[in-house]
């Protein structure tokens, strides 16, 4: 409960304080995993709690020689976006607990792949085996692993390797057949649409609710299998309850009138689910419906409101799209837009794309890219 409460989108700020109380009264009780949520609480929402400074938390945490602590100093690095510069230290920590936290294999993959290090790498790879075969990692965390291989943002990208070791785990733990797809949707020269289509039917008989997520991609762009909208609403519709990027694609289904015509309620209901889970593109979306007035009435405080958070995310096009909506912006309306603005920040919390995932296994998203035509 504590756990979910402190992760749970759109919180208020009295279930903040619950979750506060909670994974503190937990921690020190003796329940060291209540560090890392607790952590992720603060860094989320700074400004429940002004007087903690998260830095001199891990410090004392890490003093005290927890290996919880040392994960939590990790993922505020990543939060700062200061990871690069603490390769040597993070490949230290995660070393000496790398039998207690399995979370360390995932991270010393992802150092070895930023430092372009072979030799460490597949040395890393053959204990992973071993230790997977031997029942002391689970089928997520080889997932996870696979997942830095094939990431061409870390480094040069191995998906061969990454796509011998999904195909190990496979018969055992389904979900890694939806990754198997998404690599060959990734790197096509690893397969074809069949043997795409057979992971996905494997997973599809596991009842992995991703397969569903990347059938409908499949048919909503185009790239592997002729677009169809229809097909693609009925398998996002079927993954939308627990995959954030298939409330993306249906909001665009709907706001880009894919089916015939607009659906703008529709459009901006999946939107606004998409944007609160973490999917950026989904701010710039909303942006440029309530902008443009495409089966809408135009709203200039809501578009402003959205391409802020859309400008702040990094999404491209999006300081232009703002401007343009800024220019169109009296002084009235803008008073009101900061206010929406603020109050939008304060339900998302801080840092919120970048923690939104780290109380889950970490996922590497789809690619966004707009189908040429429909």
């Amino acid at each position: 409960m504590r756990k979910w409460l402190a992760a749970k989108p759109g919180a208020s700020d009295a279930e903040h304080r619950e979750a506060e109380r909670l994974l503190s009264q937990a921690f020190e009780q003796g329940e060291d995993s209540a560090l890392v949520p607790l952590i992720v609480l603060y860094l989320q929402y700074p400004q429940s709690w002004p007087e903690i400074d998260p830095q001199q938390r891990i410090d004392q945490w890490r003093a005290r020689g927890l290996p919880q602590a040392d994960l939590a100093q990790i993922i505020l690095y990543r939060t700062q976006g200061t990871y690069a510069q603490h390769l040597g230290e993070i490949e230290q920590v995660c070393q000496r607990w790398l039998r207690r936290m399995d979370v360390c294999w995932y991270e010393l993959a992802t150092v070895y792949q930023m430092q372009g290090n072979a030799e460490k790498q597949k040395a890393l790879l053959e204990q992973l085996r071993a230790a997977y075969k031997a029942g002391r990692v689970p089928g997520e965390r080889v997932d996870s692993v696979a997942g830095v291989l094939a990431d061409g943002e870390l480094g040069q990208p191995d998906p061969q390797t990454a796509q011998a070791l999904l195909e190990e785990i496979a018969p055992s733990y389904p979900a890694a057949w939806v990754s198997l797809a998404k690599l060959l949707y990734d790197y096509p020269d690893q397969g074809d649409l069949e043997k795409m289509l057979g992971y996905l039917k494997n997973a599809q008989d596991a009842a992995q609710p991703r397969a569903e997520l990347l059938l409908g991609r499949l048919y909503y762009d185009g790239k592997w299998a002729p677009q169809d909208p229809r097909k693609a609403e009925r398998h996002l519709l079927k993954a939308a309850a627990s995959e954030p990027q298939a409330n993306y694609y249906l909001g665009q289904i709907y706001r880009r009138g894919f089916l015939g015509k607009v659906y703008p309620q529709k459009a901006v209901d999946h939107l606004i689910l998409a944007a609160r889970a973490g999917q950026a593109s989904a701010d710039m979306a909303l942006a440029q419906l309530w902008s443009q007035g495409r089966g809408i009435q135009p709203n200039r405080v809501n578009a402003y409101v959205f391409g802020q958070l859309a400008v702040q995310q990094q999404v491209p096009q999006a300081s232009d799209l703002l401007g343009q909506i800024e220019a169109q912006l009296p002084p009235a309306e803008r008073s009101q837009a900061q206010q929406l603005l603020k109050r939008e920040q304060q339900s998302r919390g801080n840092n919120w794309q970048a923690t939104v995932s780290l109380l889950q296994s970490q996922d590497s998203p789809i690619n966004e890219e707009e189908p040429e035509s429909l």
